[in-house]
C-alpha cells in the first residue's frame, strides 16, 4: 500500500473494469489469479483489495464484493496444485495430489458455475446504481498522493512467480516486502527525509501499518490499513486453535467422538456424512481450517480404508465441507482474515458467498445418492450394519 502498488491496482481496475460485469469479472479474476498463485490469502490481499477499492469509490456493494472474491479465491486455491490446503488434503488422505485435484472438479465446477450465474445476475444491475463521479474524485485523489505507473505493478508479478515456483511462502513474503519497499523508495516521494529516514519509516509501516491523510475521507479509510499489528488477533486465533487441537488429541476425546459417530452410520459410504460434519464441527469449534482438514483425516482414514472407500473420497470431502467453509465463521483464522483484509464484517458477506455455500450442498448431494463416490477395487456400499469397536 505505502509503495503505491495497491493503488496503482485500484486505479487499472476501475479503467478496465465495467460496472456492468464487475461482480463477475471480480469472481473470475480472483480464481484464475488464486489458481495460479495457490493462495486464497495472498489474493484476497493484493488483489482483492484493489477490487474493494473499486467497489467502494463506484457505490457498489461491498458484501457482494467481498462474497464474489472469496468465491473466486478459494475455487482457485482448492484447485491449485500449489496450495496447501490441497497438497495437505491429499497427503493426509494418502492419495494422488493429481488424482485429489480431478476429483474436486465434481463438485467444483457445479459450485463454480452456480456463483457465476449469481454473480452475473447480479452485475446487470450493477451500471445502474455505479458512482461514476465518486470513482473519479478517488482516482484523482490517488494521482495526487502516489506516483502510480504499470512498473509499480512487478512486485505483484514477481510474487505471484515466488509462489508458482515452489518458493517457501515465508522467504517469498519477506521478498515481496523487500521489493515493495524498494520500489517505495524508488518511485513515492520522500520529500526532504534521507534514504536511511524513509527505511526507518517503511520499517513501522511493515510493523503499524500504513496511515495516510489526503483530505478524502473514503480514501483515507481505503488505503490506511496493514501492518503486522493488524494481523495480531489471528495469530492469537491460531495459537489458541493449535492448544485446543492438541489438549482433544491427548486427553482421548478424538477416538471416543469417532466411535459415537460410527454408531450413527453403520452404511459403509454414509461415514462421509461423518467426515462432512466432522469438517464444519472442527472449523467452528478448533477455529482454523489447518486443523479442520487435520483433525477430520486423521480421525476418518483408517475407518474410509477399512470400508473399502477410495482414499480420495477423504480429501475431496474435508476440502467441500472444510477449506471452503472456514472463511464463513467469523472467529476461525480465515474469517478473521478475510474481514480484516476486505473491511468487510464476516457476517455480511457470508450470504455472498455463493462458491464456499454450494460446494458441501454438492457434496452432501453425492454422498446422498451416492453419484462420483469412489471405491477400491472389489468394494461397493451396501445396508450391511459394520461392526463397531466399543
Amino acid at each position: 500500500m505505502a509503495a503505491g502498488i495497491i493503488p496503482t491496482l485500484i486505479m487499472f481496475g476501475s479503467q478496465i473494469l465495467s460496472p456492468g460485469i464487475f461482480y463477475l469479472a471480480t469472481l473470475c479474476i480472483c480464481a484464475v489469479v488464486a489458481l495460479v498463485v495457490g493462495s486464497s490469502w495472498t489474493t484476497a490481499g493484493t488483489v482483492g483489495v484493489a477490487l474493494i477499492g473499486v467497489a467502494a469509490a463506484s457505490g457498489l456493494s461491498l458484501p457482494m464484493t467481498a462474497g464474489a472474491i472469496i468465491s473466486g479465491v478459494y475455487f482457485g486455491d482448492k484447485l491449485s496444485p500449489l496450495s496447501d490446503t490441497t497438497n495437505l488434503a491429499a497427503g493426509l488422505a494418502g492419495t494422488n495430489l493429481f488424482t485429489h485435484v480431478r476429483y474436486l472438479l465434481w463438485t467444483t465446477v457445479p459450485a463454480f458455475l452456480i456463483a457465476a450465474l449469481f454473480f452475473g445476475i447480479a452485475s446487470i444491475g450493477a451500471g445502474d446504481v455505479a458512482d461514476a463521479e465518486g470513482l473519479a474524485i478517488l482516482i484523482a485523489t490517488l494521482s495526487e498522493s502516489f506516483n502510480l505507473s504499470w512498473v509499480l505493478l512487478l512486485p505483484l508479478l514477481i510474487i505471484f512467480a515466488l509462489a508458482m515456483s515452489g518458493m517457501p511462502p515465508l522467504l517469498a513474503i519477506t521478498l515481496s516486502i523487500l521489493l515493495g519497499a524498494g520500489f517505495g523508495i524508488l518511485f513515492q516521494d520522500g520529500g526532504d527525509t534521507t534514504l536511511t529516514e524513509q527505511i526507518a519509516a517503511y520499517w513501522i509501516t511493515a510493523a503499524t501499518g500504513f496511515e495516510i491523510e489526503t483530505g478524502n475521507a473514503m480514501a483515507d479509510d481505503l488505503l490506511s490499513r496493514g501492518g503486522m499489528q493488524s494481523m495480531l488477533n489471528t495469530l492469537w486465533l491460531i495459537i489458541s486453535a493449535m492448544f485446543f487441537s492438541g489438549m482433544i488429541e491427548r486427553s482421548g476425546c478424538l477416538p471416543r467422538i469417532l466411535v459415537a459417530i460410527l454408531r450413527l452410520f453403520k452404511r459403509k459410504g454414509a461415514i462421509l456424512y461423518g467426515v462432512g460434519a466432522t469438517s464444519l464441527a472442527a472449523n467452528t469449534l478448533a477455529a482454523d481450517q489447518y486443523l479442520s482438514l487435520v483433525i477430520s483425516a486423521r480421525m476418518y482414514a483408517g475407518e474410509i480404508e477399512d470400508r473399502g472407500l477410495a482414499p480420495e473420497t477423504l480429501s475431496r470431502t474435508i476440502e467441500d465441507f472444510g477449506t471452503v467453509t472456514s472463511p464463513l465463521v467469523p472467529w476461525n483464522t480465515c474469517g478473521a482474515f478475510m474481514a480484516g483484509a476486505l473491511g468487510v464484517g464476516t457476517l455480511a458477506y457470508l450470504p455472498f458467498c455463493i462458491f464456499n455455500l454450494a460446494s458441501p450442498l454438492i457434496s452432501l448431494f453425492y454422498i446422498t445418492t451416492g453419484r462420483t463416490i469412489r471405491w477400491q477395487q472389489g468394494c461397493s456400499d451396501d445396508s450391511d450394519h459394520l461392526p463397531v469397536a466399543a
